[in-house]
């Protein structure tokens, strides 16, 4: 895992490095893609590390009512984010009543991904697109990083060569990273804290 060190950060990882036969490195490539959290956990420290890195542009997956101070994001300093590309690219409109009804119970799990590129695969086929079109050095990130970015990835991942054991320990680092936060996002309830023994099973 190529995981990198922002500050105010965590769950934060290069899509990079990682063994695959359609690369003629071997590698997909290093400072093109990184995955993680909502960038409003990202501290001006955070955000200056993220730009050494080469960050350029943002694909948020979130929904657009998640997004902004009036959820109870602190505000980020608007030098903090200068010159960088952010596109708003959601996954899933959570108004598809169907969608809510299937998915809700498991969205914390990957067994909603089938359904979601089943009954909207438009928002899927247009967050990839997001990320196609983006100056490299991207984020993309959702709330917990865990869940539409995973799915985002393992979908990127599995394009470019990479095998489903290495796809799906991407994924678990996710869970893994996210397991011991009480909040994922402002307004949600408190997360039960999960030892890795619990996450394992």
């Amino acid at each position: 895992m190529n995981e990198l060190n922002w500050d105010g950060y965590l769950n934060i990882r290069d899509l990079g490095g990682l063994p695959t036969s359609l690369s003629i490195t071997g590698f997909t490539a290093t400072g093109r893609i990184a995955c993680g959290p909502r960038r409003e956990r990202l501290t001006a420290a955070g955000w200056a590390e993220a730009r050494k890195w080469g960050l350029s542009s943002v694909v948020d997956l979130r929904c657009a009512y998640e997004i902004g101070a009036g959820q109870g994001d602190p505000e980020t300093a608007a030098e903090a984010a200068a010159d960088i590309t952010i596109v708003n690219a959601p996954t899933e409109d959570q108004d598809d009543a169907e969608f809510m009804w299937v998915c809700t119970p498991i969205l914390d799990s990957p067994e909603y991904w089938a359904h979601n590129w089943r009954l909207q695969p438009h928002l899927v086929r247009g967050a990839l697109e997001a990320i196609a079109a983006s100056q490299p050095g991207t984020l993309v990130h959702c709330s917990a990083g865990r869940d539409r970015t995973g799915m985002i990835s393992a979908l990127l991942l599995g394009n470019a060569g990479v095998s489903p054991d290495a796809v799906a320990a991407d994924y678990a680092a996710s869970v893994h990273a996210m397991a011991s936060v009480t909040q994922l996002a402002p307004g949600l309830a408190a997360e039960r804290v999960r030892s890795p023994e619990e996450v394992d099973e």
